[in-house]
């Protein structure tokens, strides 16, 4: 039994797909490890509000990992689950130890930039594999991204 026969999916179609959700989970993992270490390591006069706002995006990531890692099971991949993986596939890199809040809210935009670019490169291969599934897993994604962005920006403003 193949859940991609009760899917109704194709796997030929499919493999494409796995390989982009393959790719953000890469991503979001350095995502989140990077995120981990703002909150831990802020300081200055933004630390209350920043030091908050970290852990509610690590904690959302850490829902958003998990997420894309069980899409790529239900489409018959298994999920990467080495950081060693992670760091040849990733695009985002680690940061060192970095302190100031907007430094950090800076290189959140350019990961959450980086996010999206994968983010509609995978809607696009579900979307040409009729898979609604993952569509709208990566749609809501996209949204909330999205907002994220808008946020650190008129954080920054």
């Amino acid at each position: 039994m193949k859940t991609l026969d009760y899917l109704q999916l194709d796997s030929q179609k499919t493999k494409k797909t796995v390989d982009g959700l393959q790719k953000l989970l890469a991503n979001l993992q350095l995502y989140y490890t990077n995120l981990r270490g703002f909150h831990w390591n802020v300081k200055g006069t933004l630390f209350f509000a920043a030091h908050e706002k970290f852990e509610e995006y690590y904690d959302a990531t850490a829902d958003h990992i998990d997420e894309v890692a069980e899409r790529i099971l239900m489409l018959g991949g298994v999920p990467a689950h080495n950081f060693s993986d992670y760091l040849k596939t990733a695009s985002i890199k680690e940061t060192g130890v970095l302190t100031d809040p907007k430094e950090m809210f800076r290189l959140l935009l350019d990961y959450l930039k980086e996010l999206l670019a994968i983010e509609r490169e995978v809607l696009k291969t579900a979307s040409e594999a009729d898979d609604e599934g993952t569509v709208a897993l990566v749609s809501d994604l996209i949204s909330g991204h999205e907002k994220d962005v808008w946020m650190i920006t008129a954080t920054l403003s």
